[in-house]
C-alpha cells in the first residue's frame, strides 16, 4: 500500500548551467570545464564562448548494449547542465552534455556524467542518454527517493510545427554507477481546431522499502481552440494515467506496477 508523501521533488531551480571557465564548489583551482575533459578530452572555447572538442571517452549507452549511435567526431557544445545530487549518502555532481548529432543515429549523442568533487575531483561513471534529437535534464532534474539517494530525470525530444515528441527516462543511482529505471513516452500535438498534450507529474512515496516509490502520472488532455475546421473536432477531456514503481529487493531493480504507460506509447505511435 502506498503510504503518503515523504519526499517531495527538488526545486526548479536544482538544474544549473554555470560557464565552463567558472570553477566547481569547494575547488577554486578546478573548473567546470576540468570536469568536461575528464569526458571529453582536449575540449576547448573559442572567442565566441563555444566550446570543441574530440571524440567523447567510450561508454555504454543507458538502454543497454543495443541502445544508442556513435559519438559525433568533433563535439560542439556551449555549456552543460549541472546538477548536484545524493547517492548513497555520498555527495555527488552529475552533468549533462548534449554534443549533438550522432553520425549514424537519429538519436543524438548525450553524456550524463557523474562525478566526485567532495576532495580530488573525479569521474565515477558516464552514460549515453541521447533517445532523441535532443537532451536535457527535465524538470525537476530529481527526485529524492529517501534521506541518502535521489533519483536523475533527463528528457529527449524532437518538434516539427504541430507536434513534438518526448521521451523522458527515470534513472538511479547504485554503487555510483547510472541504472535505468524505464522510460516514459509522450507525444503532443496542435491541430487546426484542437491540441492533445501529454503532461508528466512525478511523486516519491514511502512504502517501507529502501528506496521510495516513484509514482509517474501523465495526464493526457484535448481542448477546443475554437478555430472552425474541416471535419469533427474531438470532444474535450482530460485523463490521467498512473503507474508506481516500487523497488524489488530481489532483482535490485525498480518494478512498475501496470503497464498502462506502454500501452499510452504504443497508442501514441499510432499517431505519429
Amino acid at each position: 500500500m502506498l503510504l503518503p508523501w515523504l519526499w517531495t521533488a527538488a526545486g526548479a531551480q536544482a538544474v544549473s548551467f554555470p560557464e565552463f571557465g567558472s570553477a566547481i564548489p569547494g575547488h577554486m583551482d578546478v573548473t567546470y570545464l576540468d570536469l568536461a575533459r575528464m569526458v571529453i578530452p582536449g575540449l576547448a572555447g573559442n572567442s565566441n564562448g563555444f566550446y570543441r572538442g574530440g571524440l567523447p571517452i567510450e561508454m555504454r549507452h543507458i538502454e543497454g548494449p543495443d541502445g544508442g549511435g556513435s559519438p559525433p567526431e568533433t563535439s560542439g557544445l556551449s555549456n552543460a547542465g549541472v546538477l548536484a545530487i545524493k547517492a548513497g549518502g555520498k555527495d555527488r555532481l552529475a552533468m549533462l552534455y548534449d554534443l549533438g548529432d550522432s553520425p549514424d543515429s537519429a538519436e543524438g549523442y548525450a553524456v550524463l556524467a557523474l562525478y566526485d568533487i567532495t576532495d580530488k575531483p573525479k569521474l565515477l561513471d558516464a552514460v549515453n542518454v541521447a533517445l532523441d534529437r535532443g537532451t536535457y535534464f527535465r524538470e525537476p532534474g530529481k527526485l529524492s527517493v529517501g534521506p541518502n539517494d535521489d533519483i536523475v530525470i533527463t528528457m529527449s525530444a524532437h518538434f516539427n510545427s504541430s507536434q513534438n515528441y518526448a521521451i523522458t527516462p527515470l534513472i538511479m543511482l547504485r554503487d555510483d554507477k547510472f541504472q535505468l529505471i524505464d522510460m516514459i513516452f509522450t507525444f503532443d500535438e496542435n491541430l487546426c481546431a484542437y491540441s492533445r498534450k501529454q503532461d508528466v507529474a512525478f511523486q516519491t512515496i514511502a512504502d517501507g522499502q529502501p528506496y521510495a516509490a516513484v509514482k509517474v502520472t501523465v495526464t493526457d488532455a484535448t481542448v477546443l481552440n475554437g478555430e472552425s475546421c474541416d471535419g469533427q473536432p474531438p470532444k474535450p477531456e482530460a485523463h490521467a494515467i498512473s503507474v508506481a514503481y516500487h523497488w524489488d529487493k530481489k532483482t535490485l531493480h525498480y518494478v512498475k506496477d501496470t503497464d498502462a504507460l506502454d500501452r499510452l506509447a504504443g497508442e501514441n505511435a499510432k499517431r505519429f
